[in-house]
Parts: C-alpha cells; sequence; structure tokens
C-alpha cells in the first residue's frame, strides 16, 4: 500500500501545567510538530516546552475565552498540514495513535472521532467512555462558544466524518485546578446564543454544581423547551438534575415526578432508575429501591456517551438492594446482593461488615 506522507500536527493551549509537559510531549511526538499557544503561566510551563522542542508563543486573552485561545493555537499550525490533532496537557494518547490514523484518513475525510477516556475507577478501570472529535483537517475549522468550545465547519464540500475506535485518548487530570471561570462563560454562551441547546443544558448543570438549585430548575427546563433539544440521553440527564435539584431542596415529590419523567424519555439508559432507586434509599422507601434498583440491572449496555453516571455501573446499585433486602426482612437476598456488591469492592470495609451483620442474623 503506497505510504500516504501525511503531516500531522498537534496543537493546543495551557497555563501553568509544568507537572504535566513531559508526559503529554513523549505522547505527542508521534505528530510531526506540536504547537503551544501559553496564555500566561508563571511556574516553568513555557521554558520545559522549550526545552522539548515544541513551538511555543505567549499570549494573555482578556477578557478570557476558550475560543478565541483556541483559534489563535490553531493559526499556529501551517495552512500546508494535512491533519490538525487538538489535544489538552492533562491527555495522553495510547501509542501508535498516528499510524491508525494515517490508514483510517483519506482525501475526503474532514473530521475523526475517536475513543476517550474522561476518567478512570479506582482500579484504573475507565469509568466515563465516549467520542471525542477534536482531529480534524487544517483550513475549514473555527472554535465557538466561551467554554465548552466545539470546533464549527466552514468547508464548501461535505463534512466527511470517520470513527476511529482503535485510537485512544486518556484523560487524568489536575483536580485542584479551580472551574470558577466556567459559570460566567456559559453564562455569556447562553446571551450570545440562547437557542444552543448543549450550552444551555451545560448551564443548568454549572448552576447545580454550584448549589443553585433553583436557576438549575429554570435553566434546565428552557433546554428541555427548545426544539433543538432532541439528543434524548441529554434531556434525560436535564431531568435528573432537575430532580436533584429538587431533592436538596426537599420537594420530594417534584423530584420522584422528573425522576419517572427522565425514565420516560430514555427508558433503555439505566441512569435514570439508579438515581430514582437513590432517591427512594435517601426516604428510607425500600420497596422502591428493589423495584428500581432491579429494573436498573436489567439494562446490561453501557452507552458510549459522556452523560453515563459513574455510580450507575460501580457497586451502588447491589450495595443500596442488600440494604435495602435487609429492612425487609429478606436477609437471603440480602446477602446475595451484598455478595454482588463486594465481588467489585473486596476490601471495602462497610460492606464487609454489612455481610457479618446479615449472615449472623440468618
Amino acid at each position: 500500500m503506497k505510504e500516504k506522507n501525511l503531516k500531522i500536527c498537534v496543537y493546543t493551549i495551557c497555563k501553568n501545567e509544568e507537572q504535566f509537559v513531559n508526559r503529554w510531549v513523549d505522547s505527542m511526538q508521534e505528530a510531526d510538530a506540536i504547537y503551544v499557544l501559553d496564555t500566561g503561566s508563571t511556574d516553568h510551563t513555557v521554558e520545559i516546552l522549550k526545552q522539548r522542542n515544541v513551538n511555543v508563543e505567549t499570549k494573555v486573552i482578556t477578557p478570557w475565552r476558550f475560543d478565541v485561545a483556541r483559534n489563535l493555537s490553531l493559526d499556529m499550525v501551517p495552512s500546508d498540514t494535512d491533519i490538525c490533532v487538538c489535544t489538552d496537557l492533562d491527555e495522553v494518547f495510547e501509542p501508535g495513535w498516528r499510524k491508525k490514523l494515517e490508514e483510517a484518513w483519506d482525501e475526503n475525510t474532514k473530521h475523526a472521532r475517536y475513543n476517550y477516556n474522561w476518567s478512570f475507577d479506582d482500579k484504573g478501570d475507565p469509568a466515563v467512555n465516549f467520542y471525542i472529535e477534536k482531529i480534524h483537517s487544517r483550513n475549514e475549522y473555527r472554535w465557538t462558544h466561551p467554554v465548552h468550545e466545539v470546533l464549527r465547519y466552514f468547508g464548501t464540500t461535505k463534512e466527511n466524518f470517520i470513527t476511529i475506535d482503535s485510537i485512544t485518548l486518556n484523560h487524568y487530570p489536575d483536580h485542584s485546578k479551580s472551574r470558577s471561570s466556567y459559570l460566567p462563560l456559559l453564562e455569556l454562551s447562553v446571551a450570545e446564543d440562547p437557542e444552543d441547546d448543549r450550552n444551555m443544558h451545560y448551564l443548568g448543570r454549572e448552576y447545580m454544581y454550584y448549589g443553585k438549585w433553583n436557576e438549575c430548575i429554570d435553566t434546565l427546563i428552557r433546554h428541555l423547551h427548545l426544539k433543538s433539544a432532541t439528543w434524548k440521553d441529554e434531556r434525560c440527564a436535564s431531568m435528573r438534575f432537575i430532580a436533584r435539584s429538587y431533592q436538596s431542596l426537599e420537594r420530594f415529590d417534584e423530584a420522584k415526578m422528573w425522576l419517572e419523567k427522565a425514565i420516560e424519555e430514555a427508558p433503555y439508559l439505566r441512569d435514570p432508575y439508579v438515581e430514582r432507586a437513590i432517591l427512594a434509599y435517601h426516604l428510607k422507601e425500600f420497596d422502591d429501591v428493589i423495584t428500581y434498583g432491579k429494573q436498573a440491572l436489567q439494562i446490561q449496555t453501557h452507552a458510549k456517551t459522556y452523560i453515563n453516571e459513574p455510580f450507575s455501573w460501580d457497586s451502588t446499585v447491589y450495595d443500596i438492594l442488600s440494604i435495602a433486602y435487609y429492612y425487609q426482612g429478606d436477609l437471603k437476598n440480602a446477602i446475595k446482593y451484598v455478595n454482588f456488591a463486594l465481588d467489585m469492592n473486596p476490601q471495602d470495609e462497610r460492606l464487609l461488615q454489612n455481610k457479618q451483620l446479615m449472615e449472623k442474623e440468618d
């Protein structure tokens, strides 16, 4: 097979990420060149990048917007580049990504999606996995939105997408890093484009993170009423977040109602059943814990989307089912489900004590 000789460049933005530089550069070295826009580091990030022969420019962006920064970093990439690969410094490709990209890319390809492990569980296994779409042709894309920025295609021919399941990018974030800029930037994004369902959903979720329960409810109801809000997984998530807000306000009937809506919206997802079981557990309504917990376990397909909740797929459901059966006096099933939970967390001291208590009473 004829070699394609594609020119592949990695580009990104960064600020104060010296602890990630060497690991990131090691991962990205399969590219022909690496370009980084530093947005005002005060540590040794720029120095280390230059030592690693990375092309670096520095520009402080005021007022801050992620799309502006991304576009300036993309502008650093030579116009004769065939494929642009955008990553962040806290991300690492699994080796061999370039060869897989070259094999999949053809002269008509514009954009590629590939595996993204956003988070990992305590055992190091992927907890949230979905497709990400930050590999693209050079001259027909710009980034849009102040935060949670996305690529927009401005080409004159059809945007030909490919999916490369064999390429995986892993995310190892710095959890101490502040995300305080996200809320005002999301408010700005929604003000700029009030019909954008994606950012309306993100804004409502951000209000939930901040404990702004009423703002979360109002914003996510607006999301659900947008004509463009048609993705059932995301609509289900908005309903679940509304329910969480009502639960935090101790308005439990409304919380139940919205979780029932979430189940109806996306009955193929495990998450709304699990959240309904957790709410029942919180309210000590153990019949409902059993009903919704067992319905959750009937769903074995783990959808490939960022909407997934890790607690829907860990030992949580087995744990609360075990306790619900215990309080219902069904020790046989209580022991059965605590054993399932221990299969996933064999060193969990609380689960071990629960099992010991249940077996003693059996």
